[in-house]
């Protein structure tokens, strides 16, 4: 498989991102009320499953690069029926959550910077997968990009 280069900064961004989430800004800390910091524990929980699951699902046909293996399949059931990056989505909410959980402004800043390469890496992914899928369109139309279909903005 040939990684071209836009794979390879995707990758590159979302480690930096990954590793700037492990450090605390105090300037940028925000103290929410405890209800939030339960908030926070759901959301977490919730987006670590959502993560987990998703994994399991992909198994062998798993890769950090947008552009799918050789010999990769189509998958359209279990948490991808509703949704067409459900480990993205995990990602992003346990990001978010447990930003919460640490009253940090700092890490709901590179939370929101997750997300928003997490868009473009996706909408690059799914390019990719048109040209190998062609269900991929038809698939598109039935699920949501990160969130079910009634909730998608895409």
């Amino acid at each position: 498989m040939k990684i071209s280069s836009k794979d390879i900064i995707f990758v590159l961004l979302q480690i930096v991102l990954f590793i700037a989430f492990t450090f605390e800004i105090k300037a940028i800390k925000i103290f929410f009320p405890s209800i939030i910091f339960w908030f926070g524990v759901v959301i977490f929980v919730f987006g670590a499953l959502i993560t987990v699951v998703a994994v399991l699902q992909l198994n062998v046909h798993l890769s950090p690069f947008p552009s799918p293996l050789p010999g990769a399949k189509l998958i359209e059931n279990g948490v991808y029926g509703f949704v067409r990056h459900p480990i993205y989505t995990g990602i992003i909410l346990a990001f978010f959550g447990y930003a919460l959980i640490c009253d940090s402004g700092y890490r709901l800043l590179i939370s929101a910077a997750l997300f928003v390469l997490f868009y473009y890496k996706s909408v690059y992914e799914e390019n990719r997968l048109i040209d190998v899928f062609p269900k991929y369109s038809e698939y598109k139309t039935r699920t949501g990009r990160f969130f079910p279909k009634i909730f998608s903005i895409d």
